[in-house]
């Protein structure tokens, strides 16, 4: 029957086209027919109604109709807009004419038609339709919330850490409208109409935010949704994000006009010279920003002028950190001008950098002319000998720095001389740190006699040296010596002590009951020393004085009867011990001279007496000896048995 109207329909408007309905057990497909001119002309003229989605409404009967829970399909799917979804048992016929018609209307965007501050609650039926540029149907990234830390966001944030407060719908929206523009084009040349709302939103923005963006443009960076949710918090931390020297000339043309970020931290990101520049640009208007970190950032020789010019010209930065950029003996020439001209600086480190024994020479009197640098940190360089010394002059003439760190150098015994005379003459430092700089005993003993007469010094460290357990006990000592002495804590670290050690800083405590101590530990008690046999010492002597057995056994034997009692053999070496005794220079002495103690005398004599007789007659002596060296020799072929290697088999 359906089937009969159909054609029926057909033949009576002249049309030839004739569709039949396929029917599915998945999903039925819509009907699609052509429209007589009558209802072309009808579609023209109607207005159809928009969602506040942003998205054409469809004509669904009433019964049919999505509930607003339901997500509509992202552009791109191969879900037809006519067809209704699995299982509802309906067909929608949707013309060719509407579909014609919805196609710009659709891809409008819900930002565009209302304002930041136009209300969204109204119904289908208030909000007006307002056609607009036509755009190509790509991701939909205009339904993305920045705020949404799973929503196209590749930057490094802890989970759970959410959007800052304060970010307003201007936000996502200069967002969606960057994103748009992206993915529109692929070359990442950004179209000036789409930013032409965005300079017109706000005149002054004092977060920065529209000028980043803009600055993303202009340099053809994509924007870091990091940033923008952070910008304004006090503490920014930017570090491992790999914003390259392009993406952080982005960043600085925000950061310019930036009232909220106190502290910055823009480690490790491989900003390279024209990165550094960026930030030197930055730094000479921005007047906010007092601690900044650009550790690990390759700047290198160029950017080392450029940071100079900065410290020196900004009034607001107080701790600045640039450990870790390959800064050499050259740009050491840089560092003391800015190390002797700044008066805001007061905490610059520097370590982990290429400065050697120039760079010591050149920093030196740098540091003796500052005026307002409490902490410097130095270690990690290769600073030594004459650098050294010239370091420790300018600690000596320096009148305001508490803390230096210059671990891991190489200052040693010059070194050594030189910081234990600058201590004599500094009433100011309070903590000194020279970890692992090969200092030895000596050198910590003269590092003491500064110890025996500075009064401010509370922290010294002296880890990680040479300088053994007779190193630490000559701090000690000079500590003892010092009664005004301010040490609150000793740091060996690494370094074995003995009990020697253990003693004296008791004593060390009951003068300052306050002081903390840190070492290795204690020294392994020593191994008795292996007890020689008394038959070696024999042989030994022996073999030293080329005597044959007969000579040696007729120095004891003073009857000549070939045998000698206990008694006569215990005589001859008392007199031998005797004679060494007064230094006496006796035939005994010279004929003798074996050193044997009394337990040792017995035990000879028990295995050379090996009848039992209690006497010792001269083929015992023989056979005695002559066994020994037997079981010696072969002790010596087991141990080199053991040693040679096994031979290689197939």
């Amino acid at each position: 029957m359906e089937q009969e109207s159909s054609e029926k329909e057909n033949t009576n408007t002249g049309k030839a086209v004739k569709r039949w309905p396929i029917e599915s057990q998945e999903e039925p497909i819509s009907v699609i027919r052509e429209e007589t001119e009558e209802e072309l002309k009808a579609a023209t003229d109607q207005v159809r109604p928009v969602t506040s989605k942003g998205r054409l409404q469809t004509h669904f009967p009433q019964q049919s109709r999505p509930s607003s829970s339901k997500k509509y399909p992202r552009p791109g799917s191969t879900r037809s807009t006519g067809s209704s979804r699995p299982g509802t048992g309906s067909r929608k016929t949707v013309s060719r004419a509407s579909s014609r018609k919805s196609r710009p209307e659709s891809s409008g965007s819900r930002l565009e038609r209302f304002g930041p501050g136009s209300d969204h609650s109204e119904s289908d039926d208030e909000i007006p339709h307002k056609p607009r540029e036509h755009l190509p149907e790509i991701a939909d990234f205009t339904t993305v919330d920045i705020n949404d830390e799973k929503a196209f966001d590749t930057d490094l944030e802890d989970k759970g850490a959410g959007a800052a407060p304060g970010v307003s719908i201007d936000l996502v929206a200069d967002f969606q409208y960057l994103r748009t523009a992206y993915a529109i084009d692929t070359n990442l040349k950004f179209s000036d109409n789409l930013f032409a709302a965005l300079k017109t939103t706000t005149a002054y923005d004092p977060t920065g935010r529209t000028a980043y963006i803009e600055g993303c443009k202009k340099v053809g960076v994509v924007p870091a949704s990091y940033f923008l949710r952070h910008m304004n918090d006090p503490h920014l931390s930017m570090k491992h994000h790999g914003l390259g020297s392009q993406g952080m000339r982005a960043i600085a043309m925000s950061l310019v006009s930036n009232t909220s970020v106190l502290t910055l931290d823009l480690s490790d990101n491989w900003l390279g010279h024209p990165g550094g520049h960026a930030v030197c640009e930055m730094l000479r208007d921005n007047c906010f920003i007092t601690h900044l970190d650009l550790s690990d950032n390759k700047f290198g020789l160029q950017t080392a002028e450029s940071l100079s010019q900065t410290l020196q010209q900004n009034s607001t930065l107080t701790h600045v950190t640039l450990s870790g950029n390959d800064f050499d003996d050259k740009a050491a020439v840089h560092f003391s001008d800015a190390i002797m001209n700044t008066t805001k600086l007061e905490y610059l480190n520097l370590s982990h950098n290429l400065f050697g024994e120039n760079a010591g020479i050149i920093l030196g009197p740098a540091i003796a002319d500052n005026s307002s640098l409490k902490e410097l940190d130095l270690s990690w360089n290769s600073i030594r000998r004459k650098g050294a010394v010239a370091i420790a002059q300018g600690i000596k003439n320096n009148v305001y720095m508490k803390k230096i760190n210059l671990a891991w150098n190489g200052f040693g015994l010059e070194g050594s001389i030189a910081f234990g005379d600058a201590l004599k003459g500094n009433q100011v430092l309070e903590e000194l740190d020279l970890t692992n700089n090969r200092i030895t005993s000596e050198g910590a003993v003269l590092i003491g006699k500064g110890v025996s007469v500075n009064e401010t010094l509370t922290t010294i460290r002296l880890g990680r040296n040479p300088m053994q357990t007779a190193g630490c006990y000559g701090i000690c000592a000079a500590i003892l010596r010092n009664p005004n002495c301010a040490l609150k804590e000793l740091d060996f670290k690494d370094i074995l002590v003995n009990k020697d050690f253990d003693d004296i800083f008791k004593q060390v405590q009951e003068q300052v009951p306050d002081i903390k101590m840190r070492h290795g530990g204690m020294e392994p008690p020593k191994k008795p020393r292996a007890r020689i046999h008394p038959m070696v010492k024999l042989t030994n002597y022996i073999e030293k004085n080329n005597l044959r057995l007969v000579d040696f056994f007729n120095k004891f034997d003073k009857d000549g009867s070939m045998s000698v009692t206990y008694e006569e053999f215990q005589q001859g070496i008392e007199c031998a011990k005797t004679a060494l005794q007064k230094l006496v220079k006796s035939e005994a002495l010279k004929d003798t001279g074996i050193k044997l103690t009394q337990e040792e005398v017995q035990i000879l004599l028990s295995e050379l007496d090996s009848d039992g007789d209690g006497e010792i007659n001269f083929s015992e002596m023989v056979s005695g000896h002559t066994g020994f060296q037997e079981s010696q020799q072969e002790n010596i072929n087991v141990i080199l048995t053991a040693t040679q290697p096994r031979p290689v088999t197939t």
